[in-house]
């Protein structure tokens, strides 16, 4: 027998599956709109893979010290390995947007050609948020080094093979290698001495039990102003404006040499678009505010705030570009 339904009943029915269809598009709504309203729900953490003191360490703090997201944001210094070791915890970490790292390029371009095995996909492991700022290194140099110019330090290598050494905060760094490029372009020999973090390095350095360093700009210069190194020549394509006095290596006849460090925020892959979005907007926040700018201008740094696109398609030039570098300069890290 065949039962027809009262129009009241097939009108509950009707109410009823509209609900069930409702609810079942609910799991691919409900979680971008909750990260937007919620996020951050409690601190975040911005990871630095070097000690303090360094440039990431001081751009890392200006973010923390200048952010309004409601809640804390916290700097964890986890150097070591080049930079490997915190930016693998940053990689493995929960992707809702409140563990972030100031990567580099080292951790984010350099590392994955010199060492054999890598904790993580510099590529693939990360959500690009945003480039921040770049410097030049300065090549410096012991004040009893009977050196001036770049050409000093390339004839006096040349005729002491195999008495200089350069110091960096770790392998893989731009730091070490700019030394690298240094060697591969004059076919001066150099011992490369990797410490746990430039404070180490430069003890060493002022005592001259190394010669020379390319240490990043913001940490060096203080130094040379304060007569403590030498300084012989900044590594970016032009002068930077933080020290106009000092030529550049290229222009010191080593053309073509540059060796520049910058400087991004990264997520863990997975972090939802919108967080990533907040944060590239706070960033551009950030760095737009005219005391924010006139330090980094102090520091010798560069602002270079870019969308997550673009920094995807920098880093993945800055990855060719090393990659070669570290092939023809034969550099190895286990």
């Amino acid at each position: 027998m065949t039962h027809r339904l009262s129009r009241s009943r097939r009108l509950a029915v009707h109410a009823g599956l509209l609900a069930a269809t409702s609810l079942a598009t609910l799991p691919v709504l409900l979680p971008s709109t909750a990260v937007a309203q919620g996020y951050p729900s409690h601190p975040v953490k911005i990871v630095v893979t070097f000690p303090t003191g360094g440039a990431p360490d001081i751009l890392a703090r200006l973010i923390s010290s200048n952010t309004n997201l409601g809640q804390p944001v916290v700097v964890d210094n986890r150097p070591g390995a080049g930079g490997n070791i915190g930016a693998e915890i940053v990689a493995k970490s929960q992707p809702d947007g409140h563990t972030l790292v100031m990567g580099t390029v080292g951790t984010h371009s350099i590392n994955g050609a010199l060492y054999a095995k890598m904790p993580y996909d510099m590529v693939k492991d990360f959500e690009p948020i945003s480039l921040i700022a770049s410097t030049p290194n300065l090549l410096v140099v012991n004040n009893d080094l009977p050196v001036k110019t770049v050409k000093d330090l390339i004839d006096w290598g040349k005729a002491n093979p195999n008495k200089l050494s350069f110091g960096s905060p770790g392998v893989g760094t731009s730091i070490h290698v700019s030394g690298e490029l240094f060697k591969t372009m004059t076919g001066v020999q150099m011992a490369h001495v990797p410490y746990k973090g430039r404070q180490f390095a430069i003890p060493d350095l002022v005592g001259g039990q190394i010669q020379l360093m390319f240490d990043n700009m913001p940490s060096a210069l203080p130094m040379v102003k304060e007569g403590k190194l030498r300084a012989l020549g900044q590594t970016g394509a032009k002068r930077s404006p933080a020290a106009p006095d000092i030529p550049t290596v290229a222009e010191q006849g080593l053309a073509g040499f540059e060796a520049t460090s910058w400087f991004a925020m990264f997520a863990p892959a997975g972090t939802p678009k919108d967080v990533v979005a907040k944060w590239h907007a706070e960033i551009k926040r950030i760095f737009s505010l005219p005391e924010v700018g006139a330090k980094l201008q102090q520091l010798g740094l560069d602002p270079i705030l870019s969308s997550p696109q673009e920094l995807a398609t920098f880093q993945a030039a800055e990855i060719g570009k090393w990659t070669k570098v570290v092939k023809e300069s034969g550099a190895r890290a286990e």
